[in-house]
């Protein structure tokens, strides 16, 4: 069982920057992929980025690619993502999500059996 906490949401302008946290619980935390989602208003909710378990695989979606950065502290059982140059088309709730198993297609969201409640991000043009 894992449990997620996201933190770090809030409004920005267009270019600046946003930390998302995701404070983790239980016992398989360090076992897990970790993945970002993101769901705007009237959207589907989105693939943003994944982690796996060791830090080295990661993968983003293609919007964020070069912008979004997602690590993981093992120690502190905790996922961020990093946003930069953050855009309007940005805005909508990130979710943090957890898997147990192997690194196998992380981009769907599908296959994730754990969810934070959200969090918030707005950016202004």
């Amino acid at each position: 069982q894992v449990q997620l906490v996201e933190s770090g949401g809030g409004l920005v302008q267009a270019g600046g920057s946003l930390r998302l946290s995701c404070a983790a619980s239980g016992r398989t935390f360090s076992d897990s992929i970790m993945g970002w989602f993101r769901q705007a208003q009237g959207k589907e909710r989105e693939f943003v980025a994944a982690i796996g378990w060791s830090g080295i695989n990661t993968l983003y979606a293609d919007s964020v690619k070069g912008r979004f950065t997602i690590s993981r502290d093992i120690a502190k059982m905790a996922v961020f993502l990093q946003m930069n140059s953050l855009k309007p088309e940005d805005t909508a709730v990130y979710y943090c999500a957890a898997r147990p198993g192997s690194w196998y297609y992380p981009v769907d969201s599908k296959t994730y059996r754990y969810w934070g409640q959200g969090t918030q991000v707005t950016v202004s043009s």
